[in-house]
């Protein structure tokens, strides 16, 4: 395949033989590069009894290949000051490294080297599991984040993407050589693995670099048996008496990843809970002072969404607090939203992307993200005009399909004390 440039934002694309696709964007005015092999799937592909094995997986390529120990890993990014990262998501997994363009060479054969060749052995595979089974008891000890996964585990009920990450003590502790090789070898595969480049660098450079080292790959097809989750409005109150506050999570269906609508919904969003100035923030904390922490996030993925709400609260001021959020939901179906509101929403989503893409790694992530879901790259005009586009109109129209009375999903965590919540209090 040959190369494809994006003239705007410097952007080269070629395929190699086996299948490895190789994205770069040139920064000629930075010194650093950051580049990242990534893995086109993520948890959302595992069976309920492999439930936590790519992020266990990501784990152990950090614990030795064939030619180099961890520390040896670990000293080879340290003795040139650059960073070596990884992270496993819902739909994918991202090893990335960011160095001074001068040591790319240095940096990418670290990188391949632990994503190609791991060893898994048995020792550092029992090491490992109480690593992870100890990173599991302080996910349950952070109540916002435990109440996000119990969350999460109700909305998408009996599909992938409602289950944790991490996995679950069970299947953690069932992880052996045999089975992390197996599923390694399956995901591992050249039409699944993308590797970006962002910096000062020249394309041609990084193809040398990764056809060098990820030639040796033989053609497969990874093998994709996920399908679209439904969701599921189900209420859940869980009671954990040591917790001094109660923590709740209100959220709806939205829209996927790449549906035309996203912008919309990024400023519906922003007007509702993404910043200081949203109207949760200033209502609930400003004005009421009925809590510390309250904010609104979307989490879209390639074929369904969810919008939620999180606060932290009193047990006294629970109950308000959903009545608060439902208040909001109401006024911005009701067509309430001004011109100088819907102006400083678009300023802060252009503000925040624009910062963003100042970093290597960032435009490094977005190349990859937009590979992934939309196979075409956007110059940052185009994703500011995209913005300006956006009308009050449509907002309202979004929340008025978003926000119905049987679409709501809640969960609330804390020292319930007989705190009962039901649907016939979910009115908007």
């Amino acid at each position: 395949m040959p190369a494809i440039e994006n003239e705007l934002r410097n952007i080269e694309k070629v395929r190699l033989s086996n299948g490895v696709l190789v994205i770069t964007e040139e920064m000629p005015h930075v010194r650093s590069v950051s580049i990242g092999v990534w893995i086109k799937t993520g948890s959302r592909q595992e069976r309920p009894e492999q439930n936590g094995i790519s992020h266990f997986i990501e784990h152990m390529l950090f614990k030795g290949t064939t030619s180099r120990s961890a520390e040896e890993i670990a000293r080879s990014m340290d003795s040139v000051g650059g960073h070596l990262d990884a992270f496993t998501a819902k739909e994918q997994i991202s090893f990335g490294a960011k160095v001074l363009d001068e040591h790319l060479p240095r940096a990418f054969d670290v990188l391949s080297d632990l994503v190609l060749h791991p060893v898994f052995r048995e020792e550092d595979i029992q090491r490992e599991q109480g690593v992870v089974l100890e990173e599991l008891k302080m996910d349950e000890d952070n109540p916002d984040f435990l109440v996000h996964e119990i969350f999460s585990g109700n909305f998408w009920k009996d599909h992938p993407l409602g289950k944790p990450i991490i996995g679950n003590k069970r299947t953690i502790k069932s992880f052996n050589r045999e089975l992390l090789l197996d599923y390694y070898k399956s995901v591992y595969l050249p039409a699944n693995i993308l590797v970006t480049a962002a910096g000062h660098v020249e394309h041609d450079w990084v193809v040398r670099l990764v056809e060098g080292a990820f030639s040796e790959l033989e053609p497969g097809e990874p093998a994709h048996d996920d399908h679209a989750p439904s969701t599921h409005a189900i209420i859940m109150l869980r009671d954990k008496p040591a917790l001094e506050q109660v923590h709740l999570c209100l959220g709806v269906p939205s829209y996927p990843l790449a549906d035309g609508r996203r912008y919309a919904s990024y400023v519906l969003n922003t007007l509702l809970g993404g910043g200081m100035s949203s109207r949760l923030f200033q209502n609930i904390r400003e004005k009421q002072g009925l809590a510390y922490s309250v904010f609104s996030e979307l989490n879209p993925y390639r074929d369904t969404g969810c919008l939620s709400i999180y606060a932290g609260t009193s047990i006294e001021s629970a109950e308000r607090v959903v009545e608060l959020i439902l208040k909001e939901f109401r006024e911005l179906q009701d067509g309430k939203i001004s011109d100088e509101e819907l102006r400083r929403a678009k300023d802060h989503l252009k503000g925040s992307l624009m910062l963003s893409l100042e970093s290597t790694s960032s435009r490094m992530a977005n190349l990859a993200r937009q590979e992934m879901y939309f196979g075409k790259f956007f110059s940052l005009d185009e994703l500011i005009e995209s913005i300006e586009q956006v009308s009050a109109t449509e907002v309202e129209q979004i929340a008025a399909e978003c926000f119905t009375q049987k679409q709501i999903a809640l969960t609330v965590l804390g020292n319930l004390n007989g705190f009962k919540l039901g649907r016939e209090k979910l009115v908007c």
